[in-house]
């Protein structure tokens, strides 16, 4: 019986991990460390290498100006996730203790440190960006005592130096006989635009309602008003453990007239919710965030690779927000946390497949914002509506002045348009489309009408535009320019019919003459005077994928080749993603994973894989770079495509490196596609 029961032991331990293998990525090094964040499509934690220390908090859609002659830039919010710890009255560091590793588990989006101190204790503790309280963050703790050792911890509010007259205060709150003691810093960002909130206590998991008179005694010691800290110290007896959470919760008035007071009540709703209910709601949250998934046999790096893309879409974005997703997500302040085309182009396709209400926040955030891009229309002269090529929460251009591209980048229009079609044929949701969709869709059309130039043989130009190629600014006719606005034309036209309205005439005599031109040989040329200069990411390439505007094999093929070897190596991962999915809907399954592979894997980041912008870049996670490389999977070896039926699948193919891709979730009915060798 002993040994049917070790067999079985055994038998579970193996299976859980099994279950764990494609789920949790694990280090025990800490060299040239690049951090994953902790995010709930409100705030991003950051973690560090550096003991019980977070590196930055970032605040989505809460912008101040970078400087008082610069634009917007996102928010770094107060560090609530700094902490100190001694026992036996010495500070823990990295040079006295072993045994370290860090774990990021996406499946239930926890953020986990382990280590040994010394022969005294067993210590772990983990993050959470809780997703069911989207404004505050939770450090859950167990110290696991081998001798009798005292503990002191402290818990900090750091504030950036750039805030304006902070205000650090320490409050014991009290209704009945219940005490809520709060650590709190209020101050004006670094322009003054907002009063951000945040407000922090320590959490005693083993003590029952009603006993807070057990706690031990807090201290309170404000080092500067910039730095707020809350301490204790405690016994804990050989054999025995000490549980307890640090939680943080962090407002501004981007989102609530009173911020400190929206803070205190967070912090008090976590701290008074049994910790089981409270992490158990987040996992519940990402259990269904995960019913969308994409899982492949064969080949665990990939599936590690995946997974960890589409973890960050998930933890940067929520389907209650309408609000988007930055460049790089909400793990750091990188391109100001603005929104581009990154989103409706690169990000928003794999999110639209697999959460549709994730990307019906996407598309939303434009709609709220189409006056704004009507303004920027009149401005310029043209009429209908012309998004900002870098927006921010009031959308606005939010380019700074030197950069061309906010003053010539068009193709972001037709960007927002093709995404909000794309909403329409996987949801059908015709009241979206009546009240948002359409709206968006003929504003975008009249652009068009009003921004092309006519030409002496009756056809149409667009002229002096930066595209997706920035290495060639304002050049006239450029390819993906001039084929995402057609794409965007008769989208519009397709909309009003799709309602029973009449369609402007011109949207589709101005599509069907808009010029794309050619070499000799057929290939297509990036804009009307391209000679073949080196180019910073796919563009010609983008007719096929995704506009499908070219789709004879012949001319895929010439463009594939001829561009292919053009594309600069410090450039962003996309264009080898639109390459890889060329190739995989060619049933080229080599070239579509060798470039797949070579799309992310030099801009992987030890020790987690957190992918920077370009291969010698640095700062994560590139959210565009995970759109791209899911898009290869979904619309290249799953064989997915978004058509007037809902997506459909066609011409699945599997590299040789894989034995099966499971996809799940898919649209509106949830549906799974298995792909087998």
């Amino acid at each position: 019986m002993k040994t049917a029961l070790s067999l079985l032991i055994c038998l579970i331990s193996i299976s859980t991990h099994a279950q764990n293998e494609g789920w949790n990525i694990k280090t025990t090094t800490n060299s040239n460390y690049t951090g994953v964040a902790m995010a709930n499509g409100r705030i991003g934690i950051l973690p560090s290498d550096r003991l019980f220390e977070t590196e930055q908090i970032i605040l989505n859609n809460v912008y101040d100006k970078e400087s008082p002659l610069g634009v917007s830039r996102i928010l770094k919010g107060m560090n609530f996730g700094n902490l100190e710890m001694e026992i036996d009255n010495e500070k823990l560091t990295a040079e006295n203790i072993k045994n370290w590793s860090q774990t990021l588990h996406m499946k239930e989006a926890y953020f986990e440190t382990s280590f040994t101190y010394m022969d005294k204790a067993d210590i772990s503790y983990k993050i959470y960006a809780l997703r069911n309280v989207p404004y505050s963050g939770y450090f859950d703790f167990t110290i696991t005592a081998k001798k009798d050792i005292l503990v002191k911890v402290t818990g900090i509010i750091e504030t950036p130096e750039e805030y304006l007259e902070p205000l650090s205060t320490y409050r014991v709150l009290k209704d009945n006989e219940v005490t809520m003691p709060i650590l709190q810093t209020v101050a004006k960002s670094r322009l003054g635009r907002h009063v951000v909130g945040t407000s922090a206590t320590f959490v005693w998991h083993q003590l029952n309602s009603g006993d807070e008179h057990q706690r031990p005694p807090l201290v309170h010691e404000k080092i500067s008003e910039y730095n707020n800290q809350l301490s204790f110290v405690k016994s804990v007896k050989k054999g025995t453990s000490l549980d307890f959470a640090w939680t943080a919760a962090q407002c501004t008035t981007q989102d609530f007239n009173d911020p400190q007071s929206e803070s205190e009540r967070f912090v008090i709703f976590n701290l008074l919710t049994p910790k089981n209910d409270l992490i158990n709601q987040h996992t519940e949250l990402w259990k269904q965030l995960w019913e969308g998934d994409i899982i492949i046999e064969g080949d665990l790096q990939s599936q590690l690779d995946v997974r960890l893309a589409l973890y960050h879409l998930y933890a940067f974005a929520r389907g209650d927000s309408n609000l988007s997703i930055a460049p790089m997500g909400l793990s750091s302040q990188n391109y100001n946390g603005h929104i581009f085309w990154d989103t409706e182009l690169w990000m928003f396709p794999p999110l639209l497949v697999l959460n549709q209400d994730i990307a019906r926040s996407l598309v939303n955030y434009r709609s709220d914002r189409l006056d704004k891009a009507k303004q920027k229309a009149i401005n310029f002269g043209y009429k209908g509506a012309m998004f900002p090529w870098e927006s921010d929460d009031t959308g606005e251009e939010a380019t700074p002045a030197w950069a061309l591209t906010g003053t010539f980048e068009h193709h972001i229009t037709s960007d927002v348009a093709i995404a909000f079609w794309n909403y329409y044929l996987v949801t059908k949701d015709k009241s979206w489309l009546k009240e948002r969709g359409h709206p968006m869709l003929k504003e975008v059309a009249d652009y068009w009408v009003s921004r092309a130039t006519l030409n002496a043989d009756g056809s149409y130009s667009i002229k002096n535009v930066v595209g997706a190629n920035e290495f060639a600014p304002n050049v006239d006719d450029n390819a993906f320019t001039n084929g995402a606005a057609i794409t965007a034309l008769n989208y519009a036209e397709k909309s009003a019919k799709e309602l029973g309205l009449a369609a402007n005439p011109m949207w589709a005599d101005v599509a069907s003459k808009i010029k794309i031109y050619r070499f000799p040989d057929g290939t297509t040329m990036e804009h009307s005077k391209y000679k073949g200069e080196r180019i910073k990411q796919a563009d010609v390439n983008l007719l096929t994928f995704p506009l499908d505007i070219i789709s004879d094999e012949a001319t895929i093929l010439k463009d594939l080749k001829y561009y292919e070897p053009k594309l600069a190596e410090e450039g962003p991962a996309m264009g080898k993603s639109v390459f890889a999915v060329i190739y995989a809907r060619l049933g080229d399954a080599d070239n579509a994973f060798r470039l797949f592979k070579e799309s992310y894997e030099p801009n992987k980041r030890p020790p987690f894989g957190a992918l920077s912008e370009t291969a010698t870049g640095h700062d994560p996670y590139f959210a565009t770079g995970a759109g791209g490389m899911l898009q290869t999977v979904l619309f290249g070896f799953g064989g997915l495509h978004l058509t007037e039926d809902g997506i459909i699948q066609k011409g699945a193919i599997l590299p040789k490196q894989w034995t099966s891709l499971t996809i799940k979730g898919v649209g509106i009915d949830n549906e799974e596609y298995v792909i087998k060798r």
